[in-house]
């Protein structure tokens, strides 16, 4: 029988999210690979209990994780039932929908239809009542923004979901959807956007001014840049990293000279930090005053530990700063 650490909450940071009452933690596990039908249950329970253990209480998903799509959110269902059922009211759980899933022209986008179906799913593959946020997790060119807010809306008056949220949307759509959200009497919680050293559309598109304008909070994902920005690159591309695989997202192509003299100099500047790259990384898109909390992702739980080791020192000189902007051709 699992038994939480009683010590999980004694270093983790809280960041409120946005304009709400919901608190996040800074460092947040999400299961888009290694939680799925094809990854080893054990290896998946350790990370999610020994995450817990050190007071990472948010755990996202989306109905297509795996692979195949929907077998991360089984392989949570079964932890959480078999080890965190008592712990239900510590945890927040989300989930997403937008991306397809089921063949027919009601298995992705961002329709009423697609939406609610979706949730449903998720909620029976995960044996939950609710999840704590759900979003929408790509804008769809042809749905109506409308339609597919007022399906959010109606998410949560149906008990389906505490809070929601957006993905992916850019400046101008998120106001839309927040003025939308509000008008309704559901406010828009949070965006999860993508971000990085290596990725900032966020700053060029003006995000976080419409975030910080409506209140909403942000959480980002691929703050390690898929793991570039982490020590497995430092000695070229290993046998089992995501680079190696031949359908990952991250490719191989993307590791050119160039980019891995990048993450080499880096990986000097957090050495000299007295962090790993990772924790720099993670620290480094933290200091954004939107975002509430980065999105990891792992495949061992030493991993997820290293990235809270980030919180022990989350402050940059002006110096280090534009070093980083010169590394990264900024």
């Amino acid at each position: 029988m699992y038994d939480a650490a009683s010590s999980r909450y004694d270093n983790m940071t809280y960041r409120r999210c946005g304009s709400s009452g919901l608190k996040l933690p800074a460092v947040s596990l999400g299961l888009w690979h290694n939680f799925g039908g094809v990854d080893t249950l054990e290896n998946a329970r350790e990370m999610l209990l020994g995450a817990f253990d050190i007071g990472v209480t948010h755990f996202d998903l989306a109905n297509n994780y795996g692979p195949p799509p929907g077998s991360a959110e089984a392989t949570f269902g079964t932890i959480l039932k078999q080890d965190l059922a008592s712990y239900r009211d510590e945890l927040i759980i989300s989930s997403k929908a937008g991306y397809l899933m089921w063949p027919g022209p009601y298995g992705e986008w961002g329709s009423r239809k697609y939406l609610v179906a979706s949730l449903d799913q998720s909620l029976k593959r995960m044996g939950l009542e609710y999840v704590d946020i759900f979003y929408h997790h790509r804008p769809d060119p042809d749905t109506p923004l409308e339609e597919t807010m007022q399906a959010l809306d109606y998410i949560v008056r149906s008990g389906r979901a505490l809070y929601v949220g957006i993905s992916s949307y850019r400046a101008e759509q998120t106001r839309e959807a927040a003025a939308i959200l509000k008008e309704l009497g559901t406010p828009c919680l949070i965006h999860q956007p993508s971000y990085s050293m290596f990725n900032r559309w966020t700053e060029d598109n003006g995000l976080y001014d419409a975030l910080a304008d409506v209140g909403m909070g942000s959480i980002v994902f691929s703050p390690l840049a898929q793991g570039m920005l982490t020590n497995k690159y430092l000695k070229g591309i290993p046998g089992d990293s995501r680079a190696a695989k031949p359908h990952g997202f991250l490719k191989k192509a993307a590791l050119t000279e160039g980019k891995l003299a990048q993450i080499s100099q880096l990986n000097e500047l957090a050495s000299a930090r007295g962090q790993t790259l990772a924790q720099m990384a993670i620290a480094w898109v933290l200091r954004q005053p939107q975002i509430t909390s980065a999105l990891i992702g792992a495949s061992r739980l030493a991993q997820v530990q290293d990235c809270v080791g980030a919180l022990d020192s989350l402050d940059f000189t002006t110096e280090e700063l534009a070093r980083i902007d010169a590394i990264c051709g900024q």
